[in-house]
């Protein structure tokens, strides 16, 4: 039934309306070809008499672009029709007018639909006064009733399509709101991989010739540090890409990294240290990831941002939250409050149901981040 409702609705309106024009056409041809006219049966129908049938069926083919036009054209067609030997057994049922009247509650504006109502109405009291029709109560109630359910089916019609187009214009926005998610996502996660590495490759390349001559050992060292973060920014950017096939979350940075995070640090030059207290427990992959992204974008605040020379990581393990401390000794600057660095941390933590706060390190020197991430996924 699904299938044959989409190929339905495939068709072109041009189509159907050219259709429903012919089937209203032969439903009010019908008398003509299977009756005689009584009131002379010698001569017969006239062409006079079965035009108001063209004016009937050939307007439904404009039936969506001019709903009032239509409307008003097919009642009269249909008045002139009913009075036209009304002693003859003509259509019992006004075909057109009850299309063309669902086509004007369903498509047409709310001023054209009150023109609409008005000409029923209008139609309604020459029928209940008999000046039109000269027909029994039976037929005048039959009529109102089709003419009323042809008006309620209509704006049902209206209603529901009114909520589809509703449905699918919020279906469109949560697309873009998602696509916007995702375009942030990526772009935290970017700044947050690309701007760590090159912070240490900067800080290791600065270092390089000042140690060359006289410590070729850390000059070295700096080298291998300089090629260990690209290589790393490299295999995280293939991640976030999707480049690299990852059936499980395990090439996504955890919490289980930041010491190794902390040691490349410590070698580009401040002195970094890292406390963990408590039992270390497994957090869930978005709080995993967030402990991990936390700690590498305050070291690169401290480094690039507050020039530190100190910096102090704490990973504080209780029952059902960690809390992650890191503060320097710089001079304060974070890259702004409003940079992207910050609220990334602050929008990764608030998204697995944790928080995070910054503000001036102890004593009002430095800088000071804490974030708390729960344990277990709330």
């Amino acid at each position: 039934m699904p299938q044959l409702t989409g190929r339905l609705r495939r068709i072109p309106p041009s189509l159907v309306d050219a259709g429903i024009a012919l089937v209203v056409l032969a439903a009010h041809s019908a008398p003509f070809l299977v009756t005689t006219r009584p009131a002379d049966p010698a001569t017969g129908w006239t062409l006079a008499q079965y035009l108001p049938v063209l004016g009937q069926a050939l307007p439904l083919l404009w039936r969506r672009r001019a709903p009032l036009p239509v409307f008003a054209v097919v009642v009269l067609a249909t008045a002139v029709y009913t009075l036209n030997d009304p002693d003859t057994a003509r259509q019992p049922v006004a075909y057109a007018a009850l299309v063309a009247t669902y086509t004007l509650a369903a498509a047409g504006s709310r001023q054209h639909r009150a023109w609409g109502l008005a000409l029923l109405a209008v139609g309604a009291a020459l029928e209940f006064g008999g000046v039109v029709l000269h027909a029994g109560a039976e037929t005048v109630v039959h009529g109102t009733v089709m003419y009323a359910a042809a008006w309620a089916a209509g704006r049902a019609t209206a209603h529901r399509q009114a909520h589809a187009r509703q449905l699918e214009r919020e279906k469109e926005l949560e697309a873009q709101r998602a696509a916007a998610r995702e375009r942030a996502a990526i772009a935290r996660d970017m700044h947050d991989i690309l701007g760590h590495a090159i912070t240490l490759m900067i800080v290791q390349a600065e270092a390089g010739p000042v140690v060359v001559r006289s410590k070729p050992d850390r000059a070295e060292q700096a080298f291998d540090d300089i090629a260990s973060a690209g290589r790393n920014a490299m295999t995280q950017v293939r991640w976030l890409l999707g480049l690299l096939d990852r059936p499980t979350d395990g090439d996504a940075p955890t919490a289980d990294q930041i010491p190794a995070l902390v040691e490349g640090v410590a070698r580009a030059g401040p002195k970094t240290s890292l406390e963990v207290s408590g039992t270390p427990r497994p957090l869930p992959p978005d709080a995993d990831l967030a402990a991990y992204r936390a700690v590498q974008e305050s070291l690169t605040n401290a480094i690039k941002h507050a020039r530190a020379a100190k910096i102090s990581v704490a990973l504080d393990w209780e029952v059902d939250v960690l809390h992650i401390a890191v503060t320097d000794d710089g001079r304060g600057d974070t890259g702004g409050q409003n940079g992207h660095g910050l609220n990334g941390i602050r929008e990764r933590a608030r998204a697995c149901g944790g928080s995070a706060d910054f503000g001036p390190g102890p004593g009002g020197r430095g800088c000071s981040v804490s974030v708390r991430l729960p344990v277990v996924a709330p």
